[in-house]
């Protein structure tokens, strides 16, 4: 699943590429949002992994499927500064209610993308570094899957990306992507969201970034190491903590 060593630009994207698919596989197959049938299975370890595939027997898998193959272009152009997987609630009286968001962050050392999902930023990590974080990073997952109580029936998932402005060009969107216009920038989460840091994994070239913010009346049992205090009622996609407000 993941490179032997992180030598080189390419190796490093590999990962970050690998790494990404797999997490939203996981959200999506954990949450059951589609059937058997559009998963793959591969192991890392002990853990089972299921990961996406096209199935072209089920339109919403092979979407998603399109959209993770447009974040690799605006990864592979160094482009994107954050993606995000969002389901929202579907309500006669108040629609676009966020339950679940999750967060991928990226950046790039210099001209090189370097990934981070924890907390602190590591540089030049080896190779079973990198390997023991992004196991860590996919055990939390799977851990807070099976922590969420289950979807309502009326949900719909979308994808968004974020660019550096700086060096993206005017009008870019990769396939399956486009500009959203009407956005408001801010999302307006049901209940009393939390915010929840699954890991981060750094490589040098890349460093990426996972945090999930969802309703804590939704998790069965609340993990104090996961969970940051005095999260957001509302959060803004321009940056979810101090951290990300200063840069």
């Amino acid at each position: 699943l993941f490179p032997e060593s992180i030598s080189t630009e390419q190796q490093s994207l590999v990962l970050v590429k690998r790494l990404l698919a797999i997490s939203v596989s996981c959200i999506t197959y954990l949450r059951g949002l589609f059937p058997e049938s559009s998963y793959g299975t591969r192991y890392l370890d002990d853990l089972c992994l299921k990961i996406l595939r096209e199935d072209n027997s089920c339109l919403g898998s092979l979407q998603i499927v399109k959209w993770i193959k447009g974040c690799f272009d605006a990864l592979e152009k160094q482009y994107v500064i954050k993606g995000s997987v969002e389901l929202l609630l579907i309500d006669l009286i108040v629609s676009g209610r966020t339950i679940e968001l999750y967060q991928f962050k990226f950046k790039y050392n210099k001209k090189v993308p370097q990934m981070d999902i924890s907390r602190e930023f590591v540089a030049g990590l080896c190779s079973e570094d990198f390997k023991q974080a992004s196991r860590l990073l996919l055990r939390r997952l799977y851990l807070l899957m099976q922590d969420l109580g289950p979807l309502p029936n009326d949900i719909t998932l979308t994808m968004k990306l974020l660019y550096y402005n700086d060096v993206t060009p005017k009008g870019y969107q990769p396939p399956g992507f486009k500009e959203d216009a009407t956005s408001p920038g801010e999302l307006l989460f049901a209940g009393d969201p939390v915010n929840l840091t699954m890991g981060s994994v750094s490589t040098g070239f890349h460093h990426m970034k996972v945090k999930v913010i969802t309703d804590k009346k939704r998790m069965r049992k609340a993990d104090s190491n996961l969970i940051q205090k005095n999260g957001p009622t509302e959060i803004s996609h321009q940056g979810l903590d101090c951290e990300e407000e200063e840069e």
